[in-house]
């Protein structure tokens, strides 16, 4: 069985405080932060919406990638998210 990652993205709402993390069951890590048992910072903020995501089959690539992600600049992260969600919908049901 193929190993498989996921870098994401969280928000408070649209166009509002994001995270960034890395995992390796998509559905199960977004609904852990939506039950607030995801971290301190997604439960105290009510960052639960997942906006964006990209799948990786290497967990070196994934974690690279999150922490490349993290040093961008805040505009380039929400051009990002528009660009794969325009309406910044909650995509943890098409899971």
């Amino acid at each position: 069985m193929r190993k498989r990652y996921w870098v994401y993205m969280l928000a408070s709402a649209p166009n509002g405080t994001l995270y960034i993390g890395v995992t390796n069951d998509l559905a199960r890590r977004t609904f852990e932060h939506s039950s607030g048992i995801g971290s301190a910072f997604t439960s105290k903020y009510d960052v639960h919406r997942l906006v964006w995501y990209e799948e990786y089959s290497e967990v070196n690539e994934a974690i690279a990638r999150e922490k490349m992600l993290k040093k961008w600049r805040r505009g380039w992260k929400v051009r990002l998210i528009v660009e794969l969600n325009p309406d910044w919908d909650d995509l943890y049901e098409g899971l």
